[in-house]
């Protein structure tokens, strides 16, 4: 018989023991008040759209009202950690995404990411886009890697903040290519976004929910997806993989999680409503529109894919010397 690594098998043993806690009929009535969604970043962000999509659907599956508590700061940081600190009685968990298997490599977290928490699932997955200002000489992702490399350093890249996922997925892009472009940091997408249109920056990795919509728009010019495969709702959009850049992948993700010790049948339960939401026809069009596709999965595989994460972006970190203040 073939064992499950520590790593991966300890929310099944912990939940276990969880669920015994309980009786069984408080499992069978959950949720018996109003379930909240902490989202760690501010209102009108892609986190915070996804989960009040999710917040809608559940409400309706589980006929208790989910409430939404944006607790923005520290590039997500502060808003994961009230998740974490909850009490894990399943109702409250957190929506998070890539920047939560980020921070331990550059903020110094008051608790263990694979440890203090409670996995519950994946719920969507996309991609950023590399967008430019129009003026920028290169039409393609090909042809930048090119202008980069005859002109070091003289490329500006914006992103949302030192040290978040879209300044590391355009680091691995850097490191991985070959080339240098300066770093502009902004506080948050929107101002990072200004600057691209008004061409005091050239490039931008930007989510897929926020580039694409502006690249439609004839505002910016979309040069690549940053998946591994092409997104359906832009197919003419080449990946970096392809464009010169074998192996490159950084992916957009937005997952449920709780405290630790949630009890199992509560996350069972989270998870199944969850992974029915998402491919309600309505969520699965709106997700495609924003470059997203439904994923859910098990507890088990998004604590393995978050483990993995981890060790990803920490050696990005490294390489790249990033530091936040």
């Amino acid at each position: 018989m073939s064992r499950i690594p520590h790593s991966i098998a300890w929310p099944i043993f912990s939940a276990a023991i969880a669920v015994c806690c309980i009786p069984a009929s408080q499992a069978q009535t959950y949720p018996v008040k109003p379930v909240r969604i902490i989202v760690p970043f501010p209102p009108g962000g892609g986190t915070d759209v996804i989960a009040r999509l999710l917040g809608q659907k559940l409400a309706q599956a589980l006929g208790q009202q989910i409430l939404v508590d944006n607790r923005p700061g520290g590039g997500g940081s502060i808003g994961i950690e009230a998740g974490i600190r909850a009490e894990p009685d399943g109702y409250t968990f957190a929506l998070v995404p890539p920047s939560y298997a980020i921070n331990p490599s550059v903020y110094p977290l008051k608790f263990d990411p694979l440890a203090d928490y409670t996995p519950v699932i994946l719920a969507a997955k996309g991609s950023f886009v590399v967008i430019s200002h129009p003026s920028v000489p290169a039409k393609t992702m090909r042809e930048l890697t090119a202008l980069a490399k005859a002109r070091p350093g003289q490329i500006l890249f914006g992103t949302a903040g030192q040290g978040g996922i879209t300044h590391l997925a355009t680091e691995l892009y850097l490191d991985m290519a070959r080339v240098q472009m300066t770093h502009v940091p902004y506080k948050g997408g929107a101002p990072a976004m200004i600057d691209l249109i008004s061409g005091q920056i050239q490039i931008v990795f930007a989510p897929a929910q926020t580039g694409l919509p502006q690249a439609r728009a004839g505002r910016v010019r979309a040069l690549a997806v940053t998946s591994a495969q092409r997104l359906a709702a832009e197919p003419q959009i080449p990946t970096i993989a392809e464009s010169g850049v074998p192996g490159y992948e950084a992916v957009n993700w937005f997952a449920i999680i709780g405290p630790k010790g949630v009890p199992r049948a509560i996350v069972e339960r989270m998870n199944r409503e969850i992974a029915r939401a998402v491919r309600l026809p309505d969520v699965v069009e709106r997700l495609s529109a924003d470059g997203l596709v439904p994923i859910g999965g098990s507890p088990e595989e998004l604590h393995a894919q978050i483990k993995k994460e981890i060790a990803q972006w920490r050696e990005v970190v490294l390489r790249a010397k990033i530091k936040v203040e």
